[in-house]
């Protein structure tokens, strides 16, 4: 690529990247901004981004929709996979690697290869990016926030000072959050989070407080093929519409957050409020469906990949080949895990209450702790195999302490 003063900054209109335009602008870049819509925030946010980027002086500014792109990249394998992050965080950044594919797409565009993020020099994103531009080709990345935190400690506080100082205004709710919005779900962190405190009131994204929850309880059924979502309540959606209209029914219930500590990628402890209605109902359902269908081996051994494919999500490592390795075993893995299930809710947690498939593992003359079609001795002969090795060392040593 040609180099010039063209730089395209990864956009979301909160308060780290806004203090990218103008410090770029001060270092002599001309700023495209762009805004990966990766379907978070409604036509009102959307508009107040746009006009934002304006309002900061950017030379141009583009709306890429990442909503399909991020259901077919992360949320298929990420349900397939069935595997929160240390078990408890669903990946809600993810959208990341999107993002820096729509960047690229525009620096490709303008003839640059300057890319800038807005990302900070304590997290995991300024990870997720790097490694993904660096695996993309030959781009000059640009990270003001990095750049900032060599001479000041306190970044957020010196960012709102910065942007007043030159006539533009931070949101209320900048001055205390990180508050980042997608698809996926909702992230805050900063405030009394970080303090290792009580989350305020105001650290609240799309779920409703238990006061507000409604008293009729929610059911909600998804069809699977191939262990993808394909439809709700019998009627046939587009992925990404699928977890938009799961975030609607699910959010009300307080369904899908949680408070969670983290291992960072660099090392520190990351402390964050989640919200994830739609992804924490839609795994629900999977698991449940694929519990009944897959074989005893295949649910033992599965969640192992799982928790490896989500630590390369996780830790920046989007396009190493181990991870599309992986993948193509939990595609594999998904071919019976067809069928329906309905999911319940009376309020943040979330239940299959019902399976149904063509593929469940059913014996035909046997109910667990129901009824069976073998007899007593096939019973205890099946104990006397299984348990053997136990039983004899407890017999060649004395007992089960050892003899003593």
């Amino acid at each position: 690529m040609n180099q010039s003063n063209d730089i395209v900054l990864a956009f979301s209109g909160g308060l780290d990247t806004s203090f990218c335009v103008p410090y770029l602008k001060e270092k002599g870049w001309n700023v495209h901004t762009v805004f990966a819509d990766t379907g978070g925030v409604d036509a009102d946010e959307r508009a107040y981004i746009e006009a934002r980027a304006q309002e900061l002086g950017v030379a141009s500014h583009v709306t890429i929709d990442g909503g399909p792109a991020l259901w077919d990249g992360f949320v298929k394998p990420f349900v397939r996979a069935g595997e929160a992050y240390q078990g408890q965080y669903p990946l809600l950044v993810s959208d990341r690697y999107l993002i820096v594919d729509a960047t690229l797409a525009r620096a490709k565009e303008l003839g640059t290869n300057a890319i800038a993020h807005g990302c900070t020099g304590m997290g995991n994103d300024q990870v997720r990016f790097d490694l993904a531009v660096k695996a993309s080709g030959d781009y000059r990345i640009v990270a003001p926030i990095r750049e900032i935190q060599k001479e000041h400690t306190q970044t957020r506080a010196y960012e709102q000072a910065y942007l007043e100082a030159r006539g533009f205004g931070v949101r209320a709710k900048q001055k205390s959050y990180t508050i980042n919005e997608n698809l996926l779900g909702v992230t805050l962190s900063g405030g009394e989070i970080d303090k290792w405190e009580a989350p305020g009131e105001g650290a609240r994204g799309w779920c409703a407080p238990r006061a507000e929850w409604p008293e009729q309880a929610l059911q909600v059924s998804v069809r699977f093929v191939e262990g993808e979502a394909v439809a709700i309540d019998g009627v046939a959606l587009p992925g990404a519409q699928i977890l938009a209209r799961l975030n609607a029914l699910f959010a009300p219930y307080g369904v899908g957050r949680g408070l969670y500590t983290g291992d960072t990628t660099i090392g520190l402890k990351g402390r964050i409020v989640y919200e994830a209605p739609g992804l924490v109902a839609l795994l629900a359902a999977h698991r449940a469906l694929e519990e009944a269908v897959l074989t005893k081996q295949q649910n033992r051994f599965k969640p192992e990949v799982a928790r490896k494919w989500v630590e390369l999500v996780y830790e920046g490592f989007w396009h190493d080949p181990l991870k599309t390795d992986l993948e193509a075993f939990l595609a594999s893995s998904q071919s019976t895990v067809n069928g329906e299930v309905v999911l319940e809710t009376r309020g943040a947690r979330v239940d299959a209450v019902v399976v149904r498939s063509p593929h469940i593992l059913n014996a035909k003359g046997a109910t667990y702790a129901q009824s069976a079609d073998w007899g007593v001795e096939e019973a205890e002969g099946f104990i006397k195999l299984f348990g053997m090795s136990s039983t004899l060392w407890a017999e060649v040593n004395g007992g089960a302490h050892g003899g003593k």
